[in-house]
């Protein structure tokens, strides 16, 4: 079973449409990277998914129960939407989370204390929310998210207002919970740092899902022929090539390179150089947009 999966799912304010169609899945263990510029659709996507806004159309769910119907289907969901997310500014980091804990009905004292160490919050625990600062808040939100380990877990951005530092401490946690089996759903524009551990990134653009991109196990190759335009254009014709595409006067390609350079010298094509290289996906990310 998937932990989660969204069916056609479309949300429109009055007669403005801000999502329309957009159907995916994320299974156990899974990553699923939602980019796109702003205003594509991301924060509204995230809100449909956690139940916080009902979609016009289709529909979402959380270890196969309806999220909208099913209230009970979001008690394996852990969730950051707003960013940083809300506490009581007077009481101190430890006594939110052990509120956060009694609703949630975690009734470990020492899984507060594990959470906070791992989202390094430690020295601050037993200081009031409302002295914190920005990364500090956001970082205690993602720990109360975690405290009653979710099988889910849902993020708007939630490395927005980090430094440095806090951003590589979210991203070394996400790989970890995803190790775990934990189904991970995030938003984001830090696509160079999500590609080292995300295995599939969904690109919206305009309220629909512009493409899905799968990252592991994912090989490219750069392909140097004279004339380039032509070698491209035969690529694009053979079934055991895809994505081909021309980036700085070469030809970027996957599949079988092989039967690539093979359908090139039988043409009579010119090839200098080919040779796998890694995929960027910031630059494809790029592409893919402003050609939406």
């Amino acid at each position: 079973m998937e932990a989660l999966r969204l069916e056609g799912v479309g949300k429109r304010y009055g007669r403005k449409p801000v999502l329309q169609g957009v159907s995916l899945q994320v299974a156990p263990g899974e990553v699923y990277a939602l980019a796109g510029p702003n205003g594509s659709g991301k924060t509204t996507l995230i809100r449909l998914v956690t139940g916080l806004a009902f979609p016009t159309e289709g529909r979402a769910f959380l270890l196969g129960e309806d999220v909208h119907q099913s209230p009970s289907a979001r008690r394996h969901l852990g969730a950051v939407v707003e960013a940083p997310a809300a506490f009581y500014p007077y009481l101190t980091g430890r006594e939110n989370l052990r509120l956060q804990a009694y609703l949630a009905g975690v009734r470990e004292e020492s899984r507060i204390g594990e959470v906070l160490a791992r989202l390094r919050l430690l020295s601050v625990a037993d200081q009031k929310v409302g002295s914190y600062s920005l990364g500090q808040r956001q970082r205690l939100g993602l720990a109360a998210a975690i405290l009653h380990r979710p099988k889910v877990l849902v993020l708007d951005e939630p490395t927005s207002g980090l430094d440095p530092e806090g951003v590589e401490l979210v991203h070394g946690l996400l790989r970890e919970l995803s190790r775990e089996g934990v189904a991970v759903l995030l938003s984001t524009h830090h696509l160079q740092e999500v590609s080292q551990y995300a295995h599939k990134v969904g690109i919206l653009g305009g309220g629909r899902l512009l493409d899905e991109v799968a990252l592991n196990g994912r090989e490219v190759y750069r392909l140097e022929a004279h004339p380039p335009e032509g070698a491209l254009a035969l690529l694009k014709t053979l079934p055991q090539v895809a994505q081909a595409r021309l980036q700085g006067g070469a030809i970027l390609f996957e599949g079988n390179p092989e039967a690539a350079l093979q359908a090139l010298l039988q043409e009579g094509y010119r090839v200098k150089a080919l040779y796998p290289e890694r995929f960027d996906l910031l630059t494809y990310y790029q592409e893919r947009v402003k050609h939406a």
